[in-house]
């Protein structure tokens, strides 16, 4: 998966609400759809109740994130953006953990659409939540600020409407890959992780820094993956975390592995190309555990320090690293 984008984040249609074709959304209705996700996602689902939106994970029973969550706290449910890619195997997979709980899974991607702003001048004032909020409906329409650790001076907003009401925010048809690139790159110069088909149930939570962007609860008790994401937190196993870089021209892909002139390896988990060159996010062993050879392969990685791609088997890649708006070391 390789994603194209030739001009700025913030021209064209990538400054309206427009709809990102690809993603989803999951509903959780019921009495206990907030019980049934705190036993399932890392994130603590009883914080939705104050309104909260919540990113979160959720993983295998081996500790690798399957999708990321973006959980809203909709008046008709729990609603959960992720890629359109995943909904399917993500609702099968946790039906099969609903046994007597009263909870209801759909798939609303034919009811609803997601529709991403890139700041508050994109989004109706009466649909703006008020000052310090987080969340608000309106008429139908459900405003998000994009849960991201408290990190950004200038929030992103998700817009979820029912499709009847969503003429707006669909846009016109060829605007709406730039909506997604654009979404996507933004979602790179923030740091925001997110996993595809190529990288689902690759990593552990932490190597995502989700632990880093609120996403991780480890006071709220079990759940799926539990064990392994505590073990890797508190036995201090963190060898890989996400980086984010800019790459030369070339095939880069979504999954992809490569090598960097520094010795790091890891596997691509975003990118996109701006202009001639690409910006990216990867999972990379740090810097001390490249120097000793470590890259924690035992602990969901799945590969990270695989051969390099994008050139010769033994070439390694002439990236530029770039910063990310948060501290990259975890709160001791």
């Amino acid at each position: 998966m390789t994603a194209c984008l030739a001009g700025p984040i913030h021209g064209g249609v990538s400054e309206q609400a427009l709809e990102l074709a690809s993603l989803s959304i999951l509903r959780f209705s019921g009495a206990d759809a907030i019980a049934f996700l705190q036993g399932q996602v890392s994130n603590d689902t009883r914080r939705l109740a104050d309104g909260l939106p919540l990113l979160s994970a959720y993983s295998s029973a081996q500790g690798r994130v399957v999708a990321v969550l973006q959980l809203l706290p909709h008046s008709s449910g729990v609603m959960a953006i992720l890629p359109r890619e995943l909904a399917a195997t993500t609702l099968e997979r946790l039906r099969k953990f609903v046994l007597r709980a009263k909870v209801k899974i759909e798939d609303l991607s034919g009811q609803y659409s997601v529709a991403g702003a890139h700041d508050a001048s994109a989004v109706e004032p009466a649909n703006l939540p008020a000052s310090g909020a987080a969340y608000k409906e309106h008429e139908g329409i459900a405003v998000a600020r994009v849960p991201d650790g408290g990190q950004s001076a200038a929030p992103r907003y998700w817009v979820v409407r029912p499709r009847e009401n969503a003429a707006a925010a669909r846009g016109a048809a060829d605007g709406a890959d730039d909506a997604d690139l654009a979404w996507r790159l933004a979602d790179i110069r923030a740091g925001m992780p997110q996993v595809y088909a190529a990288t689902s149930e690759q990593f552990v939570a932490q190597m995502l820094n989700l632990d880093l962007l609120d996403a991780i609860s480890f006071t709220k008790g079990c759940y799926t993956g539990q064990e392994i994401i505590a073990r890797t937190q508190h036995l201090g196993r963190i060898k890989r975390r996400l980086s984010r870089l800019s790459l030369p021209s070339g095939s880069w892909s979504i999954g992809q592995p490569l090598r960097l002139a520094d010795g790091r390896s890891g596997r691509l988990t975003e990118v996109v190309r701006v202009g001639e060159r690409f910006e990216a996010l990867a999972v990379l062993t740090l810097r001390g555990a490249a120097a000793t050879g470590d890259t924690d392969s035992g602990a969901g990685g799945a590969g990270a320090g695989a051969a390099p791609a994008g050139g010769g088997a033994e070439e390694a890649i002439a990236a530029e690293e770039l910063p990310l708006p948060y501290r990259t070391e975890a709160s001791p």
